[in-house]
């Protein structure tokens, strides 16, 4: 080879890094939010992502290589203190300096109380059923909303255009991709809706619990509301009373199906499971076994909907 195409290949090469490295450093704290930015910075560079698969993003501690992550990024998206607590001083001491973008907070974003207990009533099922949705954002007091809100579609929806405006201002020389990546997923996000509802339609007369209160805004978002769960929002363990009170609901309701979760105790689904004759299948909210990217949150919304129907 040539040194004058040595030279051009050595410009090239770091023509390119410079490109690269003018790309701004994004950093996401749960896996399908990861999705929803990667799927907005298609073509252009991926976020990092920071609670790791398979872990709980409740109590999380971070590992150096995540930690460096939040050093570099210029822009941080994540839910909010509710789902990560031990994210927020992370972010402030890590990330100084970084747009930070709380999407429990954002505007747009629709938030539904934390249901009372596990086992939900009669008449807040119907509410459900009915697609009443108990508040949306304008609230100083976030804490008394369930913070899963990327189960609604409507939510990630929204926030794909929040996504593109924040990195935009970061990045305005690929502006115009990061709104047509948003334009293009929104469509995507109408076709999922489409497909899960098709998959749910044919069990909707039957019913389930889940491990825990973690999925209201699919629920609804897709007019098919559980029974109850066997765990509060926050995941903490149910006492033996809570045990013994949902499995005398599951037998006295004929509940035909009980939803695991691959991060928590399978032991206890199965004590709640003795005796009933119900059905049982593993439903995860942050997509556990699936690869980190672009694709993972209608894999995610697809993989919970195709399990409840297996279930019942």
């Amino acid at each position: 080879m040539s040194r004058n195409l040595l030279s051009l290949s050595a410009s090239a090469v770091l023509m390119g890094g410079t490109a690269l490295a003018d790309v701004p450093g994004v950093a996401v704290d749960i896996a399908p939010i990861h999705s929803l930015v990667a799927r907005v910075m298609e073509g252009v560079g991926t976020p990092d992502l920071i609670v790791q698969p398979g872990a709980s993003p409740h109590e999380y501690s971070l590992r150096p290589s995540e930690a460096a992550s939040l050093q570099k990024a210029d822009v941080v998206f994540w839910m909010g203190d509710v789902l990560t607590p031990w994210m927020e001083d992370a972010v402030q001491t890590l990330a100084e300096g970084a747009a930070v973008t709380t999407l429990l907070d954002a505007e747009g974003t629709v938030l539904l109380d934390f249901r009372e207990g596990t086992l939900f009533e009669a008449h807040e099922r119907e509410e459900h059923a009915e697609g009443e949705v108990p508040d949306d954002h304008g609230h100083d007091e976030h804490d008394e909303h369930d913070p899963h809100a990327w189960l609604s579609p409507e939510n990630a929806g929204s926030w794909l255009n929040l996504i593109a405006a924040q990195l935009s201002a970061a990045d305005p020389e690929n502006a115009g991709t990061y709104f047509a990546n948003a334009s293009a997923a929104r469509e995507e996000m109408q076709a999922l809706s489409a497909e899960i509802r098709a998959t749910l339609d044919p069990v909707r007369e039957g019913s389930f619990i889940v491990f825990h209160d973690a999925y209201q805004y699919f629920e609804t978002a897709f007019d098919f509301p559980a029974s109850g769960a066997i765990s509060l929002s926050d995941a903490t363990d149910p006492s033996p009373a809570r045990i013994a009170e949902i499995r005398e609901r599951i037998r006295e309701e004929g509940i035909d199906c009980v939803l695991a979760e691959p991060q928590f105790n399978a032991g206890i689904v199965d004590a709640v499971l003795d005796g009933t004759g119900a059905s049982t299948g593993v439903i995860d909210p942050l997509g556990a076994e699936l690869e980190p990217g672009p694709d993972l949150y209608p894999q995610l919304l697809k993989k919970m909907a195709t399990t409840l129907a297996e279930c019942l």
